[in-house]
């Protein structure tokens, strides 16, 4: 019965950490179709993208490792590092839900005066010039500016800017109690004893 506990203790960090590496794969992926069909140009939001799967999948790496050894160095840093992830993701995800009309603006503005190639795929996709008002004299890659009858990328933006702050503060509240939950798993997988190590060594 105690080898039966200690094995299903430690397949659920290891279904966790399973999880953790398809998403990771996921955000990969997504990224790499983005490039793929022509949907983003810009290499620093594609960079960031595949940073952040790449981080993922080796955090959850070591996890499953840790896991599947019962190594005790392992399990601890992949805790420590879990928990920080879940600080950061659950601040960020309550901020998303938390902001206004008004901040929602500001932050959109920010992010556009700070992404040159990104705007431009901004203006494509959604048939839109400009930020707040549109100038004809600027060049724009959408279809409405041959006609100049374009409308500023902010009133576009803001139809779905609420809905998708809510949807990515909601995934994101979602996956952070996975991690705080793998933080709990972990940390009773790893203070139990290895029915099958020998009782003298040092674990």
């Amino acid at each position: 019965p105690t080898r039966i506990c200690f094995s299903c203790s430690g397949n659920s960090p290891c279904a966790l950490s399973s999880f953790q590496i398809l998403v990771s794969l996921l955000l990969i992926g997504i990224a790499a179709w983005g490039i793929g069909f022509g949907l983003i140009s810009s290499l620093r939001v594609v960079g960031v993208a595949i940073a952040v799967g790449i981080f993922l999948f080796l955090i959850a790496l070591v996890g499953l490792i840790g896991a599947v050894k019962h190594h005790q160095v392992l399990l601890f840093f992949y805790m420590i590092i879990l928990l920080l992830v879940f600080i950061v993701q659950f601040s960020v995800s309550c901020a998303c839900l938390a902001l206004n009309k008004e901040q929602q603006s500001q932050l959109l503005e920010v992010g556009w005066n700070n992404t040159n190639s990104a705007r431009a795929d901004i203006e494509r996709n959604l048939n839109c010039c400009g930020f707040r008002t549109f100038d004809p004299n600027e060049t724009c890659l959408s279809d409405c500016f041959r006609s100049h009858q374009c409308r500023p990328c902010l009133l576009v933006i803001e139809e779905y800017s609420g809905m998708v702050l809510r949807f990515v503060g909601g995934i994101g509240l979602f996956f952070s109690f996975t991690e705080i939950l793998g933080v709990w798993l972990t940390y009773r997988y790893r203070n139990q004893k290895d029915p099958r190590a020998n009782p003298s060594a040092f674990l």
